[in-house]
């Protein structure tokens, strides 16, 4: 297929895949609001991916995150961006191979952030492990007082309210049962630590098809704020330096941005792939 012929307004402005995918994020929110307000169940806790040592992991969860999100800002850009960009390429490519491309990037997306998280948590996990292996108050101490003990949760700020109260009422009078409190509180902290992270929103996907879009399309224009004109190519280019600069940089924020990048890499070894066999289109 020649780029030339690209012509959106001729085609299906609402695609089957897209379609279906708009409608599945509106259900799974709608369903997220409903069962935390009905039934006190956070969903975003169940099907939201959690780590893969966490005790919450799932493997289903590779999928189901994809469909959560944490607001409504956060699922109306993801699904405009869907929208906008998806239904050019799955006319493009058809519903099955959109379909495998936006499971793919958004699986890819997951894993490459969670790579990255190991990295992040390894001083953490090795303070922990240390002090599993030769458990003692003065290292216990060591490591409350350090940078290593991240008050991540209210669920990690509860426990440790609760537990500072019991630990100093009987440090000074019973060293023995401080030190079983303190091996109890690390590993309920541990476990807590490692439930704690949850990613949710389609936002890995969406990226890996903003990429597709700019490889496939790099001179079409696009309006920012509906008004700065720019080649996609240099969109896409100038959003993925953001995201790097982002992922070093803003390392306390709620945004997952080397799944995003993440998503982009899946894609363009997919892109690339399909490329090399002469099946890009």
């Amino acid at each position: 297929m020649n780029q030339e012929s690209f012509r959106p307004g001729g085609w299906n402005i609402l695609p089957p895949v897209i379609k279906n995918l708009l409608i599945l994020n509106g259900i799974f929110f709608l369903a997220t609001i409903t069962f935390q307000n009905a039934f006190n169940l956070d969903l975003i806790d169940v099907l939201g991916l959690h780590y893969f040592a966490a005790e919450k992991f799932a493997p289903y969860q590779f999928i189901t995150y994809m469909f959560m999100h944490g607001g409504f800002t956060h699922i109306l850009f993801n699904m405009f961006a869907l929208w906008m960009f998806g239904r050019v390429l799955e006319n493009v490519w058809g519903p099955k191979r959109f379909l495998t491309y936006y499971f793919v990037t958004g699986i890819g997306a997951a894993l490459v952030h969670y790579v990255v998280f190991y990295f992040e948590i390894m001083p953490v996990l090795d303070a922990i492990n240390k002090f599993q292996n030769d458990p003692s108050i003065p290292a216990f101490k060591e490591f409350i007082n350090s940078n290593n003990f991240q008050v991540i949760s209210y669920e990690i700020q509860n426990q440790f309210n609760s537990f500072r109260n019991e630990f100093n009422a009987v440090v000074a009078e019973n060293e023995r049962k401080a030190l079983q409190l303190a091996i109890d509180y690390m590993a309920s902290y541990k476990t807590a630590f490692l439930n704690g992270p949850v990613v949710v929103g389609a936002s890995g996907a969406v990226f890996g098809i903003l990429l597709a879009f700019g490889m496939l399309f790099p001179n079409a224009v696009l309006y920012i704020y509906f008004a700065l004109p720019i080649k996609a190519k240099y969109f896409v280019i100038i959003y993925g330096l953001i995201e790097l600069y982002s992922g070093f940089t803003d390392t306390g924020g709620n945004v997952a941005h080397f799944a995003h990048l993440g998503g982009m890499l899946f894609g363009f070894i997919m892109l690339k792939y399909w490329k090399k066999r002469n099946n890009l289109y």
